[in-house]
């Protein structure tokens, strides 16, 4: 069984405090192709980067910055 390279969390490698629901160009970032949220095992977020960054983009979704899907 072959050993994979951790990825590391890419909001604690960068001290994030919070993660800012405002911020489209980040969040947009962590969706996929159909605007559904990547898994953090896919993204190597840590679980509680994970959690804020999913509340983030429920906010920004809900005020119309993120769309709810690709259509």
């Amino acid at each position: 069984m072959a050993l994979r390279k951790q990825k590391g969390c890419m909001f604690c490698k960068k001290k994030v405090a919070t993660i800012d629901y405002k911020d489209g160009a980040l969040l947009v970032r962590q969706l996929g192709m159909w605007n559904k949220m990547k898994a953090g095992k896919n993204l190597g977020t840590c679980a509680k980067h994970q959690r804020r960054l999913s509340e983030a983009i429920k906010r920004a979704r809900y005020l119309a910055i993120l769309p709810y899907s690709s259509h």
